[in-house]
């Protein structure tokens, strides 16, 4: 049985607020270690109305504070958006604070809009230099250089890869890091990055084989009823990004066919192809065949889902599902 994570968003639901989001982060974080989930990453998005984990590693330190064992990360830091030292400082810090507990996961999407670009004095050929802007953050952690990260150098914090496209798998296997593939909202490239990854990987310092993971939403319930309705406020999330008014995550709705054309159906739907969707059996089924087909060593979900207890139900069901 391969590893199984979890990616949140830290929704903002319609009528809560970004603090309400935060607090559920952080019981989900611990309804997670306790059923034995490896992973709890976060992801950095800005000017998101339905998005409260922007300040990634502030989250991150929310987090791990609110539990004792289970590994949190960013997945991931945009790192085109930040100074190479400022991020080894962060998540140097973060690994003091919780030593052993910390991941790095680093994307060179700008997660944003490009008036937020600027306001975050993001160059628009800022994601030209990521391959040096990695190496460069790696350099930081490396123990007694100039210009080191204080806290960071020689602190172990794993730096992942992240992508949704071949490029992020081909710096991955070039530098020998494990790799994790966006496949939750991006699921074209999918098997052809895993493919490129794991043909070209070179052993480094830090790992000797390929290692990698992909996501795949799920959205579980006691009945399939049930599960496709919670997912429809996903559904709707996406739609609404499509048509450019993002906003906070709305209440599932009973019929959403009367909510968007064909087309924006279609487009929906491909985003979302990679996901389990439905009771018990059928998610089982769902993310076997997903591991089966990708061979990746570690699975990731992700769940947008407006109610909290149903959300926390989700996971627990993806959870035990897995082990069986």
């Amino acid at each position: 049985m391969i590893p199984l994570s979890l990616l949140d968003l830290a929704p903002i639901c319609a009528g809560s607020d970004a603090a309400q989001a935060l607090r559920n982060s952080a019981d989900l974080a611990r309804h997670a270690e306790r059923l034995g989930y490896h992973r709890f990453w976060l992801a950095e998005h800005h000017n998101m109305p339905g998005i409260a984990s922007a300040a990634t590693a502030v989250v991150i330190a929310h987090v791990a504070a609110a539990t004792s064992t289970i590994r949190v990360g960013a997945g991931g830091v945009m790192l085109p958006n930040h100074s190479p030292l400022t991020i080894a400082e962060q998540f140097g810090t973060l690994a003091a604070l919780f030593p052993g507990r910390i991941d790095l996961g680093l994307g060179r999407a700008p997660g944003t809009d490009p008036v937020t670009m600027r306001a975050l004095r993001r160059g628009i050929n800022s994601a030209d230099t990521f391959p040096q802007d990695v190496q460069e953050l790696q350099y930081y952690f490396r123990p007694a250089q100039p210009g080191q990260a204080v806290p960071g150098a020689g602190l172990e914090v794993p730096i992942w890869i992240l992508g949704s496209s071949l490029f992020g798998a081909q710096l991955a296997a070039q530098l020998g890091l494990p790799y994790a593939f966006a496949s939750h909202f991006a699921p074209d490239e999918l098997h052809r990055a895993l493919a490129l990854y794991r043909r070209d990987f070179r052993p480094s310092e830090v790992l000797e084989r390929p290692y990698a993971m992909a996501a795949m939403g799920v959205f579980a319930a006691d009945t399939e009823a049930e599960a496709r309705r919670l997912f429809t406020s996903a559904q709707l999330q996406f739609l609404a990004l499509m048509r450019g008014r993002p906003g906070p995550l709305q209440p599932p709705v009973d019929d959403i066919d009367a909510l968007w054309t064909p087309l924006e159906r279609m487009r929906v739907e491909h985003v979302y192809r990679c996901s389990a969707v439905g009771d018990p059996a059928q998610v089982r089924s769902a993310m076997r065949r997903f591991i089966e087909e990708t061979g990746i060593d570690e699975l990731i979900i992700t769940a947008q889902i407006y109610d909290h207890a149903a959300r926390l139900r989700s996971f627990e069901i993806a959870a035990e599902v897995h082990r069986s």
